[in-house]
């Protein structure tokens, strides 16, 4: 999913840095708060940007210009939100591409857009929506990790099509070109994503189910439940 540098063209790379910088000033404010009201949280924060950035270190070749890779951002938006997110996103993806060689400084607002912002948000999206509907906690984990791995690279196929519309048919033949490419590989590595997400968070609710509660990610009811079924 990273995107190579210097291989978005003008105006694309300048476009993705207005969407995405909006939301990284509002994230950062929203960590502030956060921090400064519940300094206990500090260490799952911690660990949420650790995860994020093992896991999106482990790349695959892929589509040209970019590559693919689980994205672990799903669990940071299920316990902080996408906003707060994106700026644990930036700062993994701005190392990333200043020491690794993975992804770029000018397609930085690009990469950002796709994995710390539109995937976290579908994944935030889809675990509250399915939490109001009562499904089980690990399921809803699961599947609210691995569509925010899938919406990423969707994103990412947009960006692409976008810069490199096709002779024929245009960006969107581009699109399902892209897009076809990057599920070969991100179908199998978005349900590991997910699994060992859901596997963390079980981990989370025996330790911390009291951070879980005050961060609104499970009711008091709902952990003491989860906490139940694991005796």
């Amino acid at each position: 999913m990273h995107i190579f540098e210097g291989f978005l063209p003008s105006p694309w790379w300048q476009i993705w840095f207005v969407v995405s910088i909006p939301v990284i000033l509002y994230g950062m404010y929203q960590l502030n708060k956060l921090v400064s009201q519940r300094r206990e949280i500090i260490p799952l924060l911690a660990v949420a940007g650790a995860f994020i950035f093992v896991l999106s270190s482990l790349k695959l070749p892929s589509v040209t210009g970019s590559s693919s890779h689980p994205t672990g951002t799903g669990m940071a938006a299920i316990l902080f939100g996408p906003a707060i997110t994106s700026v644990l996103s930036v700062i993994v993806l701005l190392y990333q591409s200043l020491f690794l060689a993975h992804g770029g400084l000018t397609t930085l607002g690009a990469n950002v857009a796709s994995m710390g912002i539109i995937g976290p948000f579908v994944a935030y999206l889809f675990y509250r929506t399915a939490s109001k509907a009562g499904m089980n906690f690990y399921l809803n984990v699961f599947l609210a990790t691995a569509i925010a791995n899938w919406a990423t690279y969707v994103v990412t196929s947009l960006q692409l099509a976008l810069a490199f519309p096709a002779a024929q048919g245009g960006a969107l033949a581009s699109f399902v070109a892209f897009g076809a490419v990057f599920a070969t590989t991100q179908v199998p590595l978005a349900i590991m994503e997910g699994a060992l997400t859901a596997l963390i968070m079980k981990y989370v609710v025996q330790i911390k189910s009291d951070v879980l509660i005050d961060l609104r990610v499970l009711t008091s009811a709902a952990a003491t439940k989860l906490k139940e079924t694991m005796q």
